[in-house]
């Protein structure tokens, strides 16, 4: 291979975006960050929605420095968290801003579905995890308590849909990014159509289901002129960031599962096949679709946020901490006992976190934490602690000893964390890299131009690319 192939990847977070710009030469892939920007949610009135009209600003801004570079880009890639949404109209006009799936209004939702006996068979057809915000609940908020909304709508986009759509003009729903809804058919591996009636949801504004490592379509004449590109193809890579990140993760074996360590903490392995029974019901674990047709077999765990919120709290209280501050002070916590659940409905978004693991640690009788290597090693125990729990469950549905974690994402900058994941489980891990989702939407741009056989390759070339360190339980 003479020249090098470039291909930019966008990664929506739900804190910030960024353009990364990367570069394969045959045998490994580098990347730059180009551009970067945050993603700040806005709240009207009791509601929260996402910015979409500033982040497309954004990603055009990205695309303008990149133009300037006067390099010859191959292709575009973006991927975004799940399950949130925006509708178009019969004109393909926006309605309203997407809300952002920590908004309240789908709260106690799930048991209006237990009243109507739906749960077990929502389960047994997606095998998608119950989580308040999915899609299907949020649609049917929709439906129940702004109908209008849905009687105007003619098409659904998931939010990197909604993207690619406005760059390229064409309508689809890329297939990981759809599973996340909780409609999807886990084993159709397409829209579950008798239930989205049931629910009398207007099935037509569902689109065709894309599989990644497709072209969806090519920057239109506007995108174009404004940005200063040529008509380079948009792909549909693993559009939910969590399907990139464990495209992007150097799997070794069967016995390996993947931890996505950033704002969720996501802990899995890869299936073939849905996996839907009895055991993946009882410890809510999710089906959602992967790269090359994978089914990753997960968990949501909610991680890092609690941290990130944490150091909000503490700085909007005038105490100016970063992260490796509070990782320190976790780690010489004169109290290592406390510790908390990170997904008890407490810590989904309460308005000072600092205060909402204090109110835990006393209401399950645990005492007070005094000071911030205390509240901060509380949520690092209730973290691990989880981490723990999933793989022993995960090892009961899958029926195999699990011996290695491949921890991936920002987190894994955090060693303590780390450590203390190898301590607790009593799991080998390794880390790397710290751009997973980068990485994977990067080679799943290259296989559908031919660059790079499959997923297999593609990962083998990461772990080319990258660092990995090691850590092993001392306990």
């Amino acid at each position: 291979m003479k020249d090098t192939v470039y291909n930019l990847a966008f990664d929506f977070g739900a804190s910030s975006g960024r353009l990364m710009l990367s570069k394969f030469d045959g045998e490994k892939i580098t990347i730059e960050e180009v551009y970067r920007f945050p993603n700040e949610p806005v709240k009207l009135g009791q509601s929260f929605y996402w910015d979409f009209l500033r982040l497309f600003h954004e990603l055009k801004n990205g695309l303008k420095l990149v133009s300037k570079k006067k390099i010859k880009i191959s292709s575009i890639g973006i991927d975004t968290w799940g399950v949130d949404y925006g509708l178009l109209d019969k004109n393909d006009q926006l309605i309203s801003n997407p809300f952002h799936y920590r908004d309240k209004r789908t709260d106690g939702i799930i048991k209006d579905f237990e009243n109507m006996a739906l749960l077990e068979e929502i389960y047994d057809v997606t095998g998608i995890q119950f989580m308040e915000f999915n899609t299907i609940f949020q649609l049917y908020c929709d439906y129940k308590k702004r109908p209008e909304l849905l009687n105007y709508a003619r098409t659904l986009l998931f939010m990197p849909d909604l993207f690619n759509f406005y760059l390229t003009h064409e309508k689809y729903n890329e297939y990981t990014i759809a599973s996340t809804s909780q409609m999807l058919d886990a084993e159709k591996k397409d829209w579950a159509i008798d239930l989205i009636k049931k629910l009398n949801l207007p099935e037509g504004i569902f689109q065709k289901i894309l599989m990644p490592g497709n072209i969806i379509g090519y920057l239109t004449k506007e995108i174009q002129e404004e940005t200063g590109l040529s008509n380079i193809p948009v792909i549909s890579v693993g559009s939910h960031d969590t399907a990139s990140a464990v495209a992007g993760t150097p799997i070794e074996n069967g016995s390996s599962a993947y931890l996505i360590c950033g704002t969720w903490s996501l802990l899995g392995v890869e299936s073939e096949s849905p996996i839907i029974n009895e055991n993946t019901k009882k410890y809510n674990f999710t089906n959602e679709g992967g790269v090359e047709g994978f089914i990753r077999l997960l968990k949501n765990i909610n991680g890092l946020w609690i941290i990130q919120q944490l150091k909000q709290s503490w700085n909007l209280h005038g105490i100016k901490i970063g992260f490796p501050e509070i990782s320190q002070m976790a780690s010489k916590a004169k109290h290592e006992e406390f510790i908390i659940n990170p997904d008890d409905k407490l810590f989904i978004a309460p308005d000072d976190m600092a205060e909402a693991v204090k109110q835990y640690c006393v209401e399950t009788g645990q005492g007070l934490p005094q000071d911030i290597g205390d509240i901060a090693r509380a949520a690092y125990n209730g973290i691990v602690e989880q981490y723990k729990n999933c793989l022993n469950n995960l090892e009961d549905i899958v029926g195999r000893k699990i011996d290695t974690i491949h921890m991936v994402g920002g987190g894994i900058q955090d060693k303590f964390l780390c450590k203390l994941t190898a301590d607790v489980t009593g799991k080998k891990v390794i880390t790397g890299p710290v751009e997973a989702s980068i990485y994977g939407n990067a080679i799943v741009q290259l296989m559908a131009l031919g660059y790079i056989k499959d997923l297999k390759e593609g990962r083998k070339i990461i772990k080319n690319s990258i660092e990995q360190k090691r850590y092993f339980s001392s306990i």
